[in-house]
């Protein structure tokens, strides 16, 4: 007789697993392959895009590891939009990431929420759909090899992408995935706002994703009947039953196996259990941190990094980590004193009905993500285009659900797009499960500091307007201490939080700083290996990312399974140094002094 209990079958411990797995919310579709033809690393917004796309080939057997969880139907922070304080810093739906101290930012650690589920940060995002300016591409085309990244060329994928319910024309998609609903932007404190900026000399437009950018207008969001649109939702569910596409969550992947430059599979842990998988093509989908990680610990990087660590290098490629971009923004927040924001219905005592209303109806204050609109804006006349961001808030509160005031009041969430600080992203460790060393040197810059400086300026001018008379009881913060551009700067190092836009750590180009071959996606001086995600991005668009980065794994997919590439448009685009034939150049923003006639 023995003390010792028998060991469970092959059988029991194989449903033993699966039972934890589902209990973790893992996907699991059958046993997990031990080669394919595709593996994609990342089941976050790119990841999706690509498992649909590439699995529509019957012949193409595709697996998606992805190192979060399933995004479990039943899982109301997920799906309600207005829950979206409750994912982001939460270690079930977020990785958590941090900075470096940030050296011109009071040495602070800027936290950096990424999505720990399928779909990624779209699972977790604030749910504003912004493409860009079309002059973004046009930047991005100017880059030697990169001219197929132009506007016209990005258009069509734009279009296929989305069902914009606001209407389809030559800007705007009906068919695609990707549901889009138009803000009703009905609370009274939006009309008040977008009066004021015409007062301060901004245009309205009727879609910032249409023919023209600059202006204001109610936001696109990726909600649909009261329910947050992910990723997931618009492009992996929808097809997780075919045969030839395998979906595996709670499997991180450790490195890129290579034989010489030839990527030929990837290792991944999945419930403490060391898996290998083998491939004919490696697509990484991680994102704009995981990916540049993963490249270093495969080796693939700057050698003068990886050879410390006594990694191998298969590729020395000093670009990969390098060129980080993002956005900062601020809270600029007032007092209202009409009772007309959307605070009450937040409350405790109130949130009862709102989950009910949203439960069983999917309707009420739990149904939208309350950024139903804003705009974008030249801060000065040197610049050729939008360089500053509104989105506008019906309420008085951080991200995380705190708020300045216990009564009324609204706010614009402000920042530029297009500073010239570039940052870094680099491994510290051979450990995946150690972060990596993440530093954006925001403020670092003349032109960084200048434009904050005018963001801040604009901000204010816009809500002293008399249109919001009637509500403004007072600016919140930063507050009548803060005037001089100095003080402006010294709120910004205190209070500044990321918009979440990480982004360009492995970006496409020829250049001797670039990592990706432009016309394939593949990482240069290795084959089987590509990338596609915002860390492909040459440069980071005037807006939320989400819907650039879709476009781009739309692009890319058809590059990657030799399809031919869509038709470029020929629809044209508002610019107002060159004009358009469809409108008027816009007159530059009215200087009055705040508080004087429009």
């Amino acid at each position: 007789m023995t003390d010792r209990m028998p060991r469970p079958s092959p059988r029991t411990r194989r449903t033993s697993m699966q039972l934890t797995e589902r209990a973790l919310g893992a996907t699991t579709l059958g046993a997990a392959p031990r080669r394919v033809d595709v593996i994609v690393v990342g089941g976050g917004s790119a990841g999706c895009v690509l498992a649909n796309r590439l699995s529509a080939d019957p012949q193409t057997s595709v697996l998606v590891l992805e190192a979060g969880r399933a995004d479990l139907i039943v899982d109301p922070i997920i799906h309600m939009p207005a829950a979206l304080p409750f994912g982001i810093g939460n270690p079930l739906y977020d990785w958590k990431y941090e900075s470096e101290p940030e050296p011109h930012m009071n040495n602070r650690r800027i936290y950096h929420a990424r999505g720990k589920v399928l779909g990624g940060s779209s699972s977790i995002n604030g749910m504003i759909f912004q493409r860009g300016n079309p002059m973004d591409y046009q930047r991005w085309a100017a880059d030697p090899g990169m001219e197929t990244w132009d506007f016209a060329h990005c258009l069509p994928y734009f279009t296929r992408m989305e069902t914009c319910l606001a209407g389809a024309d030559a800007w705007r998609g009906g068919d695609g995935p990707l549901i889009l609903e138009r803000g009703p932007a009905a609370n009274p404190l939006f009309g008040a706002f977008f009066a004021a900026a015409q007062e301060a000399g901004y245009p309205l437009t009727d879609d910032v994703n249409g023919y023209r950018q600059e202006g204001f207008a109610a936001f696109d969001r990726t909600i649909h009947r009261g329910r947050r649109m992910s990723a997931a939702r618009a492009y992996l569910h929808p097809v997780m039953r075919r045969p030839n596409l395998h979906v595996r969550t709670l499997a991180t992947v450790t490195r890129v196996r290579f034989s010489g430059t030839r990527a030929v599979g990837v290792d991944y842990v999945a419930l403490g259990q060391r898996h290998t998988v083998e491939a004919g093509e490696v697509i990484l989908a991680g994102g704009a941190i995981n990916t540049p990680q993963l490249l270093q610990l495969s080796g693939v990087g700057d050698p003068k990094l990886l050879r410390p660590f006594g990694i191998d290098v298969v590729s020395g490629l000093t670009g990969v980590g390098d060129h980080l971009q993002d956005h900062l923004e601020v809270y600029v927040q007032h007092a209202s004193r009409l009772p007309v924001s959307i605070a009450p219905g937040l409350k405790w005592r109130n949130r009862p009905k709102l989950a009910a209303d949203w439960l069983f109806f999917r309707t009420g204050l739990g149904a939208t993500n309350h950024f139903e609109g804003g705009g974008f804006v030249r801060s000065n006349d040197e610049v050729d285009y939008p360089n500053l961001m509104f989105h506008f808030l019906p309420i008085a509160i951080r991200y995380d659900g705190s708020s300045p005031i216990r009564g009324h009041g609204y706010q614009v969430h402000i920042g530029p797009m297009y500073s010239d600080a570039r940052g870094t992203c680099t491994i510290r460790s051979t450990d995946p499960r150690v972060k990596p060393s993440l530093r954006f040197n925001y403020l670092s810059t003349d032109q960084d500091r200048r434009e904050w400086i005018e963001a801040i300026r604009v901000a204010r001018d816009i809500l002293s307007r008399p249109a919001l008379a009637a509500y403004n009881a007072g600016e919140i913060s930063p507050g009548p201490a803060v005037e001089t551009d100095q003080e402006i700067l010294d709120w910004v190092r205190a209070d500044a939080e990321t918009a979440l836009h990480p982004s360009c750590t492995a970006r496409m180009g020829v250049d001797e700083g670039s990592v990706l071959n432009p016309t394939t996606m593949g990482v240069h001086g290795t084959t089987g290996l590509r990338v596609v995600d915002a860390s492909a991005m040459p440069y980071v668009t005037n807006g939320n990312i989400y819907a650039p980065v879709i476009m781009l794994a739309e692009k890319a997919a058809d590059l990657i399974a030799g399809n031919a590439p869509l038709a470029p448009s020929d629809a044209p685009w508002y610019n107002h140094r060159a004009g358009s034939p469809l409108d008027p150049p816009l007159a530059p923003p009215a200087r009055q002094p705040a508080g004087s006639p429009a």
